[in-house]
C-alpha cells in the first residue's frame, strides 16, 4: 500500500493558481510577526543539545496553529533526553508528510552588528565557554517551519492526509536525527511517505532557491585522533617524544589521503577542525587530540580515507620512535556520523515542479552535490526506503549578492562569524516554496 500512495504522490505536479494566491496572502500577512520572530530566536542562540528554549518556542507556535504537539523526542547514547519536537496535523485519509526543521546553533563568536545579534555564551560539550551564534541560518529553519505551519493548517481545504512537523536538536553534531529515531519517533508518531526539508545558503539570492537531484550533500565521518608521546621540559626536547611535532606533521601529510590515495573522480574532503594539547609554553605534553571530520560520497572512498588517517597516524609515531604501548588511538565515531543526503529524484521532480509553481522558473536553479553535510537523510532510513528531498534556499541581500558576484566574490557563508541572511525576504520566500511544496505533494 505504501508504494501505490508514494507512486500516485510522485506522479502528480500541477497546483491551482488560486491556491497560490491564498499562500502568497497568507504570508504576507504574517511576515511582520515572523521577523521578529527570527529575531528573537537569532539573539537567543542555543547549542546542540541546548535548544531548551528554542524548542520550547517553537512548539507553543505549532499549539497555537492546531498541531498536537510532543516535546522531549529523542534520546542520545548516553540516555540523556534530546530537545525534539514532533507536531502532527491530521487531515483525513492521504499521506503523511514528514517536514523537517533543525534548530540548534554553533559555537562561534557572531560579528555581523545587526541589531539583533547573540552576544550569549555558553558551555560546550568539552565545558569550555564560548560564543554562540546561528551561523548556519537554523532560525531561519525555525521560523519557516512555524509559518509553513500556519499556513497548512489556516488551507486544510486545499490538501488531505497528515503532516509531521520535526523540530530537530543537534544537527550541527549530526547525533540529532538518529537521536529522534533512537526513540521510536516512526513507532510512536507513523512512518511517512515523504520526507523534505530546506536549508538557506549564501549561494543564492534571497528570493530563489536551488535543487539537487540523486546525491546532494556528502556523507561525514567524525574522527579523533590522540597523538601520545613522552613529555618534558621544553628545554630538553632530545629525552621527550613530542607529540605536538607528531600532530603538526600529521595534519601536513593527512592532505596526501585525498591527492595521492583516492581517485581524483571521487570527491573528497578530510579537514583537522580542532586540537588541543599542552598547558604552558616550556612543558612537552604526554598527548595532543585532533578533530577530524571527513566527507566522502561512497562507502570506498569512506574507506580510504579511514584507512589513511589510522596509516598516517601510526606511521608518524613509528618515525618518531614511539613505542607500541603510546601509539596513536585513532576513534571513528558512529554516533556523530552521517550517510550522504540523497535527493530522490521522483520526488526531486516533484518538488522541482512545486517551486517553479510558486517562484518562477527562473527563480528555481538547478544544483550539484556538495561537500557539506546533513543528517536529515536519515529520516529516510537505511536504503533510502522513504523517499527524501532537501532544496537550498536563497538568503543573502539581492543587491549584495549581485555586487559580489560582479567583483568575482562570495559573502560569508555559513559557520562564519559574518553570515548575515537578510530576514524579510528570506523568510518570504522560504514560507511560500516550503507551503507550496507541501501542498503539491498532499493533492490527491
Amino acid at each position: 500500500m505504501r508504494k501505490i500512495i508514494v507512486a500516485s504522490l510522485l506522479a502528480y505536479a500541477g497546483i491551482a493558481p488560486a491556491v497560490a494566491q491564498n499562500v502568497e496572502g497568507l504570508v504576507g500577512g504574517q511576515l511582520p510577526g515572523l521577523v521578529a520572530t527570527y529575531q528573537g530566536i537569532h539573539a537567543h542562540a542555543e547549542l546542540s543539545h541546548q535548544e531548551e528554549r528554542t524548542a520550547a518556542l517553537l512548539a507553543a507556535e505549532l499549539r497555537k496553529s492546531g498541531y498536537t504537539v510532543t516535546e522531549r523526542v529523542g534520546k542520545y547514547p548516553d540516555g540523556a533526553r534530546a530537545y525534539g519536537v514532533v507536531a502532527i496535523l491530521q487531515n483525513g485519509p492521504g499521506p503523511k508528510l514528514l517536514i523537517r526543521a533543525d534548530m540548534d546553533a554553533l559555537p562561534i563568536v557572531e560579528e555581523t552588528g545587526v541589531s539583533y545579534a547573540s552576544h550569549l555564551k555558553a558551555k560546550n560539550a568539552a565545558g569550555q565557554e564560548v560564543g554562540v551564534m546561528h551561523a548556519c541560518g537554523h532560525d531561519v529553519h525555525v521560523t519557516t517551519m512555524i509559518g509553513t505551519a500556519r499556513v497548512l493548517a489556516a488551507m486544510k481545504s486545499n490538501w488531505h492526509g497528515t503532516v509531521m512537523l520535526i523540530g530537530q536538536p543537534s544537527e550541527e553534531t549530526i547525533d540529532g536525527a538518529r537521536a529522534m529515531l533512537a526513540d521510536h519517533l516512526y513507532e510512536r508518531f507513523g512512518t511517512p511517505d515523504l520526507a523534505i526539508a530546506l536549508h538557506d545558503t549564501n549561494r543564492l539570492a534571497a528570493g530563489t532557491v536551488s535543487l539537487a537531484s540523486g546525491p546532494a550533500l556528502a556523507g561525514a565521518t567524525s574522527v579523533d585522533v590522540l597523538m601520545r608521546g613522552i613529555g618534558g621540559h621544553g628545554a630538553e626536547p632530545q629525552v621527550t617524544k613530542d607529540p605536538i611535532v607528531m600532530a603538526a606533521e600529521f595534519i601536513v601529510q593527512l592532505q596526501a589521503i585525498v591527492s595521492r590515495q583516492e581517485n581524483p573522480r571521487e570527491p573528497s574532503v578530510v579537514t583537522v577542525g580542532d586540537i588541543h594539547g599542552g598547558t604552558r609554553r616550556n612543558i612537552i605534553p604526554d598527548e595532543v587530540k585532533l578533530e577530524i571530520t571527513a566527507r566522502t560520497f561512497s562507502d570506498g572512498s569512506r574507506k580510504i580515507v579511514l584507512d589513511g588517517i589510522r596509516r598516517t597516524a601510526q606511521g608518524v609515531a613509528l618515525s618518531a620512535g614511539v613505542p607500541d604501548n603510546l601509539a596513536p588511538i585513532v576513534t571513528v565515531l558512529d554516533a556523530e556520523s552521517t550517510p550522504v543526503l540523497y535527493n530522490d529524484p521522483a520526488l526531486a521532480a516533484r518538488v522541482k515542479s512545486a517551486l517553479v509553481n510558486a517562484l518562477g522558473a527562473s527563480n528555481v536553479f538547478d544544483d550539484g552535490p556538495a561537500m557539506v553535510s546533513e543528517d536529515f537523510g536519515a529520516f529516510g532510513l537505511e536504503g533510502h526506503k522513504i523517499p527524501t528531498v532537501m532544496f537550498g534556499l536563497g538568503a543573502m541581500d539581492p543587491a549584495q549578492f549581485a555586487a559580489a558576484a560582479a567583483a568575482g566574490k562570495s559573502l560569508p557563508g555559513p559557520h562564519t562569524s559574518l553570515f548575515q541572511p537578510i530576514p524579510e525576504p528570506t523568510l518570504r520566500t522560504g514560507v511560500t516554496a516550503m507551503s507550496m511544496v507541501a501542498i503539491a505533494l498532499l493533492q490527491q
